[in-house]
C-alpha cells in the first residue's frame, strides 16, 4: 500500500523535482522548458527488495509562458542499494503542451545559417538576464540538464540548473545541431554547486539527446 505524504514534504518535493527534470528532457527543447508549479498529491510505496516508489500528481508550467500549465501524473522509483542506477520515471501528461514547431524551425535555420559556430558564456548574465537570441540556447541547456539530473539523482538529492558557464556549437556533417556546454548544477540539499560538461544534440523532429555528460572538478 502507498502512504500519503504532505505535498510540501521534502521527499515528495525532491521526487517531484526529479520527475519534472526528466519530463523536461523528454518533452522540452529550445522553444519549451517545463518547470514545477505545484505538487497536488504525493504517495510513497515501499517495495521490498526493490526501492521506494513515489506516485505524484503535478502541475507544470511553461518556462516562457507562466500562464500555460498542464497537469501530469508521474511515478518515480528509486532503487535500493548503493550501485548507481538512475531512478525509473514514468509520466502521463493530461492535455496538450504548446506547439513549438515554428519557434523550433526558426532557431534551427538561424543556427544552421551561421557562418561561424556560435559561442557564448555566462547565461544568464550577472544581472540575471538572458538576451532573446540566447533564450533558445538557455532553454536547451535547461532541457538537457534534465538528463544529467535524472542520471545522477538519488532519493536524497534535489538538483537545479544554476548557470550556463560556456557553450560552443560543434560543426557537424549531418542534420543535427551539436552544442558543447559547461553548466553549473545547484544541489539544493547539500548546497553544493557542481560543474558539468555535456554534449547535446538537437533536431526539430527528433528532440534533444545528451550524448556525453561528465562531472567536472571544481575550480
Amino acid at each position: 500500500a502507498a502512504m500519503e505524504l504532505p505535498p510540501s514534504h521534502y521527499p515528495a518535493a525532491r521526487a517531484a523535482a526529479l520527475a519534472t527534470s526528466y519530463l523536461c528532457y523528454r518533452r522540452g527543447g529550445p522553444g519549451r522548458g517545463l518547470a514545477l508549479r505545484d505538487v497536488r498529491r504525493a504517495r510513497r510505496q515501499d517495495i521490498d527488495g526493490v526501492g521506494h516508489k513515489y506516485h505524484l500528481e503535478l502541475v507544470l508550467e511553461d518556462v516562457l509562458d507562466k500562464d500555460s500549465t498542464v497537469n501530469c501524473t508521474a511515478e518515480v522509483l528509486y532503487h535500493l542499494g548503493n550501485k548507481h542506477i538512475a531512478p525509473d520515471v514514468q509520466f502521463t501528461i493530461e492535455g496538450e503542451l504548446k506547439n513549438t514547431n515554428e519557434a523550433d524551425n526558426i532557431f534551427y535555420n538561424r543556427i544552421k545559417s551561421l557562418e561561424k559556430e556560435l559561442v557564448a558564456e555566462n547565461i544568464p548574465d550577472s544581472h540575471g538576464n538572458v538576451s532573446p537570441e540566447l533564450e533558445p540556447i538557455h532553454l536547451l541547456a535547461w532541457v538537457a540538464s534534465g538528463y544529467v539530473i535524472w542520471q545522477n539523482s538519488t532519493e536524497n538529492t534535489k538538483f537545479q540548473l544554476a548557470h550556463v558557464k560556456h557553450v560552443k556549437q560543434v560543426k557537424r556533417s549531418d542534420e543535427y545541431l551539436e552544442f558543447d556546454y559547461t553548466i553549473l548544477l545547484h544541489e539544493m540539499v547539500s548546497q553544493e554547486i557542481i560543474p558539468w560538461q555535456m554534449t547535446v544534440l538537437w533536431h526539430p523532429r527528433h528532440g534533444v539527446r545528451v550524448t556525453q555528460a561528465s562531472r567536472q572538478p571544481k575550480h
